[in-house]
């Protein structure tokens, strides 16, 4: 049937919707609609009520999560929206595969993998178990071939997967920096055609950006044996990542130990890996469901201009939060060992998207520090009203199972969730709720976004256009110009106050994106993602400020990408290309 509804979605969500979330018959044909689609996630999900409270009104609660789906307030994560109350059942985005050294659990992790990215989820890693390239396997009286051979694997089994699924398995490699096969790791990547399923960061720790600090050296360790097996100065490595970093994108970094100091569950072990972008670190055989709320939502009118509606976005909070713990006890687990962790620790991770958008109808540029103050405050309220709603549901529902030695039972606060935020990427949801995506600035005016490769979809900035036309300077020949630059900073066509509103990502200071994440971060629970984007003429030591300033300032990873450094480039400038 073709693709009607009464919502109010753009011609571009209709396609995303059509092409990925939508039911289908044998025989491809689309045989829901988005109406019918958003009835069947919300009535799956409030089924959950029930569990609680048998004698519980589901059908107020599947209102509630329908509303503030339908008015673009909130969408949970892709895989809820493509298999809640559907019989494969599979809801969460998020995972982490353990790797022992050994090959019964390569294959076993290899095996997880495909199924988990048949499901519509994304796995990380971390091979840092794996003894390195060369040492002795004493079962064979032979020599290992080291963590990068085995991400090969991983690899060619996520490209033979990804070819049946709504959408690409995708993956995140992490390696120690003290592991003795760092340098070959940190190279991965020069080869362009090899990883294509994965994103790669390197696993830093406070001993080695201390090393870094001091100019000095620090040990590589055997995983195998825990002895050191190598001297390495901290500078040459740090320099190593910078360059690799600086000429394709990768690897990027996490920060282990800052990771570890915000694990709300350390006595169940340390966090050694995070999903595919980074922003959700998790325990081996741990999953995350993600949601987001559409910040250009909430917001309200006043003295001809907008203002955050707080009332609104605490009600949506609390809404969401509810709705993504009902996610965790209605979902079918690829595995039972993730089904037992996820439901001891019950993490959720409610972020945002619309934050650029935001920005701009409140008349704020992206670049600023009064929007450095709007982010913090914001996210503050988020977090805050998040832990609210979780609390509220531990004294319905009881703490998360694993409660007892979390940092929660040692302030003695009631918790139903280890962890309630996440900042994602929301790449296909910010353009059902036509709206920018994560805490991102604009990164154009106008694009093509391309989706699995055959469709291709423009993209316009709606407040852009309105602005345009509002002012009187708004032209066919103005918005072609825009698709061939991204960038209205050196157009005289376009008033000064309207360039210094609509900035785009290369237009931001490197430091000005970091310093952005910083703010979020520092009131989100998981992790944030973000990239800080360059201009193709950035030099080695842009790369160098930003991994020492994201840091510095207490940031959990960070990704850079110099524009142009890539045949094949997520976003681009110079073909006003995004591939998704």
């Amino acid at each position: 049937m073709p693709v009607t509804t009464n919502l109010h979605l753009t011609d571009n969500a209709l396609v995303v919707i059509e092409k990925r979330y939508l039911k289908k018959d044998r025989e491809g044909r689309v045989i829901e609609t988005p109406e019918e689609m958003f009835h069947r996630v919300a009535k799956n999900i409030a089924s959950a009520d029930l569990i609680y409270n048998p004698k519980a009104i589901a059908s107020a609660a599947e209102e509630e999560f329908y509303e503030i789906m339908t008015n673009m307030e909130f969408l949970p994560n892709s895989p809820t929206l493509m298999n809640a109350g559907r019989e494969l059942q599979q809801l969460a985005a998020c995972f982490v595969l353990p790797i022992d050294d050994s090959l019964d659990s390569i294959f076993e992790a290899v095996k997880d993998t495909a199924i988990i990215h048949q499901s519509g989820g994304g796995t990380g890693f971390s091979f840092s178990r794996l003894r390195p390239k060369n040492d002795r396997v004493s079962t064979t009286s032979g020599v290992a071939s080291g963590p990068v051979s085995f991400m090969k694997v991983f690899n060619t089994a996520t490209e033979v997967i990804k070819q049946g699924g709504a959408r690409r398995g995708a993956n995140m490699g992490i390696l120690r920096v003290d592991h003795p096969d760092i340098l070959e790791f940190i190279r991965a990547k020069e080869e362009p055609r090899e990883f294509t399923n994965f994103n790669l960061s390197v696993g830093i720790t406070d001993e080695f950006m201390n090393a870094c600090e001091s100019n000095s050296e620090y040990n590589l360790i055997n995983p195998r044996n825990n002895k050191i097996a190598g001297i390495l100065k901290a500078s040459d490595i740090f320099d190593a990542i910078v360059d690799a970093a600086w000429r394709n994108g990768e690897p990027g970094v996490i920060f282990l130990d800052t990771i570890n100091r915000a694990n709300p569950t350390p006595h169940l072990g340390m966090i050694e890996a995070t999903n595919p972008c980074g922003e959700q670190p998790l325990l081996p055989y741990e999953s995350c469901n993600l949601g987001s709320i559409n910040l250009t939502r909430m917001l309200k009118e006043k003295n001809n201009g907008y203002e955050i509606d707080y009332s609104r976005l605490e009600r949506t909070i609390k809404i969401a939060v509810h709705f993504l713990d009902n996610v965790i006890d209605v979902n079918r687990y690829p595995l039972p060992q993730i089904e037992r962790l996820t439901k001891g620790n019950r993490k959720i991770g409610l972020g945002v998207m619309g934050f650029a958008d935001m920005l701009l109808l409140l008349n704020i540029p992206y670049d600023s520090q009064n929007a450095l103050n709007i982010g913090e405050g914001l996210m503050k309220f988020i977090s805050e009203k998040a832990k609210e709603g979780s609390m509220e549901l531990a004294e319905e529902r009881g703490d998360f199972p694993n409660y007892k030695g979390s940092i929660y039972d040692k302030s003695g606060i009631a918790m139903r969730n280890a962890t309630a935020t996440t900042i994602a990427p929301t790449g296909t949801l910010s353009i059902i709720a036509n709206c920018s995506s994560g805490i991102e600035p604009l990164y154009g005016i106008t694009y093509t976004r391309k989706i699995l490769d055959d469709v291709e979809l423009r993209i316009v900035n709606p407040y852009f256009e309105e602005a345009a036309r509002k002012k009187g300077f708004y032209s066919k020949k103005l918005i072609d110009s825009i698709k061939a630059f991204g960038s209205i900073r050196e157009m005289p066509d376009v008033p000064d106050d309207v360039k210094s509103l609509f900035v785009t990502a290369h237009d931001i200071k490197p430091e000005g994106h970091v310093r952005m994440q910083a703010v979020f971060q520092k009131y989100t629970d998981n992790a944030v993602s973000k990239t800080v984007n360059f201009h193709e003429d950035a030099e080695k030591g842009d790369v160098e400020k930003v991994f020492l300033l994201a840091y510095r300032l207490g940031c959990k990873g960070v990704t850079v990408y110099r524009s142009g450094s890539r045949e094949r480039q997520v976003l681009s400038c110079r073909n006003n290309v995004q591939y998704c």
